[in-house]
């Protein structure tokens, strides 16, 4: 349905595989969302300890390799100082996890590397290189490898690590690693691995803890389901058998009354002319016109209460006779409807369509004014029966009518209750100023004869 607002009005019927499969895609939806937070914080996590473990193994190397080998030729950039120190730190290094070493001066001049083209070149020292050297302190993160003095590493991402190494006469150098970032893609793995394990673990003994439960309420739920629809029924039932027994006493009461009496004073109306008494015949002629209209009234109100083409010639004969009988001067009912043969509705489906459309056009005729109604019964699918009521007038906010209905304007309400039968789902469409949709499906047994 394709109006500006819509809402559904009849209640569902509770289905054990359907509360079964939303149980279990929650738990999938649970476990991707888990899964994909997982894999990120066991990256950060593995991150962190690669940086931890890289400013160790800086400190180390610092300590215990660098400043010792540190001599004043070596800061002066004296080549043959330079070959001395690097042969130092190669014997101590472990080539396969720091891939690259450099050695600073304050000013930005590399006094060794272990990429030949970058000893000797000087470079403008980041804010990390500096904080180091202010602190001092050791500063590790993750680097992305943008910086000119990065065009020699190979890959995305690398651990770096900087840390401020002294000479004996206190003079500062920058000591700085490259440490492999493979460790830590193998280290996020593992640990995505067991949080996902233990997540899993968890969750599905979640679903087989609740599953029975779930079952066990869902088939309690499904026994007050069919407890409610007997009950609905049993009164829909006596409401149908009231309808008619109230009919018949009018039919058999009231009305054969009136209509006896308009008869009489017709008669007394015919003398009293005859006799020359014409202001009495025209007072008796009144009466009869308004007897005859209240009789018109109670057999239209007869019609609504039982209308007897509906047990008669069947739902096609009594809708129309429900679009003859609307007497607003502006509202238009027109009707169109397969036979009752391609409709094959059983008397239950027809009672339902007959009562649900009747307060559809009551309501149109009511507040909808000025509109056109059409009123269509159709076969839309195996099984499946459509009505729909559809008008152009002034329409009205449905979830206000639905939370909060104004006196007299009770419509919705009732058409929820008449509708709340498994196979029945109704619908409704509607903005002020843009009209309204009523729509019916009935499916399966509820509508169709077998």
């Amino acid at each position: 349905m394709s109006d500006p607002a819509a809402a559904e009005v009849a209640q569902e019927t509770v289905r054990p595989r359907r509360i079964l499969a939303q149980l279990l895609g929650g738990v999938l939806a649970a476990m991707l969302l888990v899964g994909v937070l997982g894999a990120v914080a066991a990256s950060k996590l593995a991150e962190r300890e690669a940086v931890n473990d890289a400013a160790s193994m800086a400190g180390v190397l610092a300590e215990a390799v660098v400043q010792p080998a540190m001599t004043d030729a070596l800061m002066a950039g004296d080549p043959a100082a330079v070959d001395t120190f690097g042969t130092t730190i190669r014997r101590s290094l472990d080539a396969d996890t720091v891939v690259r070493v450099k050695l600073w001066r304050p000013d930005g001049y590399v006094l060794y590397a272990d990429e030949p083209q970058l000893i000797g070149r000087t470079f403008t020292l980041d804010d990390d290189q500096r904080e180091a050297l202010a602190g001092p302190k050791t500063v590790a993160e993750i680097s992305r490898l943008g910086a000119t003095e990065n065009q020699f590493e190979v890959g995305d991402k690398l651990v770096e690590v900087y840390r401020p190494v002294w000479m004996p006469d206190g003079r500062t150098a920058l000591f700085e690693i490259y440490v492999s970032y493979e460790p830590v893609a193998a280290r996020t793995s593992q640990l995505w691995r067991g949080f996902a394990g233990v997540t899993a673990s968890s969750l599905l003994l979640f679903v087989l803890i609740v599953t029975p439960l779930v079952l066990a309420l869902t088939k309690r739920l499904r026994g007050a389901e069919a407890q409610r629809v007997a009950l609905l029924q049993r009164a829909v039932d006596a409401s149908s058998d009231e309808r008619r027994r109230i009919a018949a006493t009018l039919h058999d009461g009231p009305v054969q009354e009136l209509a006896a009496t308009s008869f009489t004073v017709s008669g007394a109306s015919a003398s009293a002319a005859r006799s020359g008494d014409s202001a009495l015949a025209r007072d008796l002629d009144a009466a009869a016109t308004a007897v005859r209209a209240s009789i018109r009234s109670l057999r239209t109100l007869l019609v609504d209460l039982h209308p007897p083409a509906l047990s008669r010639s069947g739902v096609v004969a009594a809708l129309a006779d429900l679009a003859q009988s609307v007497r607003a001067e502006d509202v238009v009912v027109r009707l169109d409807t397969d036979t009752d043969d391609e409709l094959a509705l059983t008397d239950e489906a027809q009672r339902l369509v007959h009562r649900v459309a009747q307060e559809c056009v009551r309501n149109a005729a009511k507040h909808a004014g000025p509109a056109d109604v059409l009123v269509s019964l159709h076969r839309t699918g195996p099984g499946v029966v459509t009505l729909d009521v559809v008008d152009d007038g002034r329409g009205f906010d449905v979830e206000a009518a639905m939370t909060d209905p104004e006196p007299g304007h009770l419509g919705t309400q009732l058409l929820a209750e008449a509708a709340s039968v498994p196979g029945a789902r109704l619908r409704v469409a509607a903005a002020p100023g843009a009209g309204t949709h009523w729509r019916l499906d009935l499916d399966g047994p509820m509508g169709v004869r077998a």
